[in-house]
């Protein structure tokens, strides 16, 4: 993706992980690159922090630019859309990071045939770990999904969802997942504590053994299965963990947590703002 032009609306936490995320990546110029926020004191303390230009007029930031990455929370849409749909045109590119918000809601509050992209980050984005999952509206070409799919690698691993009901899922295992593997953290962590580990040595323990784990998983390709086994000797100590852990739940427990999160997240897309 040769450099372009990007406005964030809103440098919230996503946001300003992908400004970083586009500047150490080259994706634009720093003098390309613009965001907002809703205040003249965030604004003036996020241009200080990022050293863009950072505006609260969002008419004025996404006029002209190649690409608009709308990163505001989904009750902020409709107002940030009624600003900007006289201004944006058919040539500009729209990235939506609002959760619970369908293409369809945002090209219907454009009212033109703008093309748009649905993309569903999470917070390790922050430090360049994050996962996004990205699909398209009914206006976006393969070029655009190149377009975003260029901006979230600068923060982490993309995914494309051709189907975009699957987004409600996404958002359930993946935009939530962090809080399900901080919670998991702590337990082990807490069950270290318990056997007489130092609390700050048993979370380091804790989360290193999760992250290892995880960057095994994608830089393999194997089944966690059979990575479990690996682990698992004969009469080792690994079975007796792992029968507490089935004895305890933690399986069904983990399936009905994203369960519960889809079904929240179709709720809320059913009364999109």
């Amino acid at each position: 993706m040769s450099q372009r032009n990007i406005a964030i609306v809103g440098l919230g936490t996503i946001g300003t992980a992908l400004a970083k995320g586009i500047l150490k990546a080259k994706l634009a110029p720093r003098e390309g690159l613009v965001g907002s926020t809703a205040h003249p004191e965030t604004a003036k303390a996020a241009e200080e922090r990022l050293g863009i230009p950072v505006t609260t007029d969002n008419r004025a930031l996404v006029q002209g630019k190649d690409t608009v990455i709308l990163a505001v929370k989904p009750k902020t849409v409709p107002k940030v859309l009624s600003e900007i749909r006289d201004v944006l045109t058919p040539k500009q590119l729209l990235i939506s990071v609002a959760a619970a918000t369908t293409t369809r809601f945002v090209e219907e509050g454009l009212g033109k045939p703008i093309p748009v992209v649905r993309a569903m980050p999470n917070t390790p984005c922050q430090i360049g770990l994050g996962m996004t999952a990205i699909c398209p509206g009914r206006y976006a070409r393969p070029e655009h999904l190149e377009v975003a799919r260029a901006i979230f690698s600068s923060v982490g691993r993309v995914a494309q969802v051709e189907d975009e009901e699957l987004m409600d899922a996404v958002t359930a295992l993946s935009g939530s997942g962090p809080a399900y593997a901080y919670i998991i953290i702590e337990a082990l962590s807490e069950g270290g504590v318990k056997m007489g580990l130092p609390r700050k040595l048993a979370t380091e323990l804790a989360a290193q053994a999760i992250l290892g784990g995880a960057a095994l998983v994608l830089d393999s390709g194997q089944h966690p299965a059979l990575l479990k086994d690996d682990v698992t000797t004969p009469a080792g100590v690994t079975i007796d963990g792992l029968m507490a852990l089935e004895e305890g739940g933690l399986r069904v427990a983990l399936i009905k947590a994203v369960m519960a999160a889809t079904e929240r997240g179709k709720a809320l897309s059913k009364n999109s703002p």
